[in-house]
């Protein structure tokens, strides 16, 4: 189903506030309000605060797979597109990411109503994109046959967080002095590691 504008409109404030205040310190009245919109009409579209929630990441994995549908149909070699795919994926997560914390959380625990067969659905999905992308590099030739593809977006997104969770350590131990040498570095260096180490899994002992 297509969102329309108001809809759109409410999911990116819920978003916007879920990251700032957490998923249990936003109130739908706060949505309503930042949105300008009327409590009702959020009633009307969502129903409640967690189907807004489920909403919400269900909006966010479609237009990830359409971010990666659309690396995926470029005329890059195989390593540029996967360049651009890790790239990619560190840019959504890093802006995005005391949201991810909040889905994942609430993934985990099992504690709310959500359903969570249509997210399962549309993750399997973009696994499938990245499976069928270094299947086809394998039949080339290109990348090693011995590879186990579903761990290829836990390794990237796995390096990030840990830098992420440990940030006053590293931004000690590297002397990055402020939120944007912090950036630059998840940015330039950060992502640089985490794409050499993937072209590494996926190119050694062919």
């Amino acid at each position: 189903m297509e969102l329309n504008d108001k809809q759109l409109l409410i999911l990116k404030t819920a978003e916007k506030l879920f990251a700032e205040f957490g998923y249990d310190g936003t109130s739908v009245r706060q949505i309503s309000n930042e949105a300008r919109v009327n409590v009702a009409m959020i009633s009307y579209y969502f129903g409640s605060k967690e189907k807004l929630l489920e909403a919400l990441m269900i909006y966010r994995l479609k237009d990830f797979k359409v971010q990666v549908e659309n690396i995926m149909n470029t005329k890059k070699n195989y390593f540029e597109k996967l360049d651009a795919f890790v790239e990619m994926m560190i840019k959504r997560v890093h802006k995005n990411r005391q949201v991810y914390k909040i889905v994942n959380f609430e993934y985990s625990s099992g504690a709310r109503n959500i359903s969570f067969e249509t997210y399962e659905n549309y993750k399997k999905d973009n696994f499938k994109i990245v499976e069928n992308f270094v299947s086809n590099g394998q039949k080339e030739g290109i990348f090693s046959t011995n590879v186990n593809t579903h761990l290829i977006i836990p390794t990237i997104l796995g390096t990030y967080f840990h830098f992420h969770f440990n940030q006053q350590f590293y931004q000690n131990l590297l002397q990055l002095k402020n939120k944007t040498e912090v950036d630059h570095y998840i940015h330039n260096t950060l992502t640089t590691h985490i794409q050499q180490t993937i072209k590494g899994l996926l190119t050694y002992e062919k």
